[in-house]
């Protein structure tokens, strides 16, 4: 019985984070769909609409969005409403750990993290895993950080949350991973990493 246990239990996490990415991304496409593509058939002859023409839109207005905040004022406008879904009390909870989510998958791992190290604490055997998130303290109070501290966040597993520590430089070691394979393994237990070559 353990081993039939075990071998559905495989045959579920192969499976799993494919369904699930093939549904989300279902979905996002449904969603765009059927929502544009309602506005896009009240607005426009019915000639000129065509199947995924709400997709198509979606994806260039998302593009749009992207260009646009670049721009200072947009970007100010963008702070605001976020800070505003910061004030709800359940909206913020989702809103924070969908954000912090993307945020970390799309491309701005680099701009949050600078890079990935192995902590070692005073008196312990040991290591942990971390991400150095600042090493200038200047304009912030003396006591979180003078030359020569890092501040490192300590992901932890399974789950978005963790710890941010200021240490002494040498209590962390440079870590021979991608900032992605390093949160990868972090996130996972140690289950999954891939080895930059």
């Amino acid at each position: 019985m353990k081993g039939l246990t075990r071998t559905f239990l495989a045959g579920l996490a192969a499976i799993l984070p494919i369904v699930v990415t093939v549904t989300l991304v279902l979905w996002l496409s449904n969603t765009l769909e059927q929502v544009l593509g309602a506005i896009l058939k009240a607005v426009l002859p019915d000639v000129l609409y065509f199947p995924g023409m709400g997709l198509l839109i979606g994806i260039l207005l998302i593009f749009a969005l992207g260009v646009l905040l670049r721009v200072y004022l947009v970007q100010g406008v963008f702070h605001w409403l976020e800070s505003w879904m910061e004030r709800i009390p359940v909206v913020k909870t989702i809103h924070g750990v969908v954000r912090d989510v993307t945020q970390l998958f799309s491309g701005e791992i680099h701009e949050r993290f600078g890079e990935a190290v192995l902590v070692t604490l005073p008196g312990l055997e040991f290591r942990l895993v971390g991400f150095v998130t600042r090493s200038d303290f200047e304009g912030l109070p003396d006591n979180l950080g003078t030359q020569g501290t890092v501040a490192v966040y300590l992901p932890m597993s399974y789950q978005i949350g963790g710890y941010t520590l200021m240490l002494p430089r040498d209590r962390v070691e440079p870590l021979n991973l991608s900032l992605e394979d390093a949160m990868r393994y972090t996130l996972t237990a140690g289950v999954s990493a891939r080895r930059e070559d």
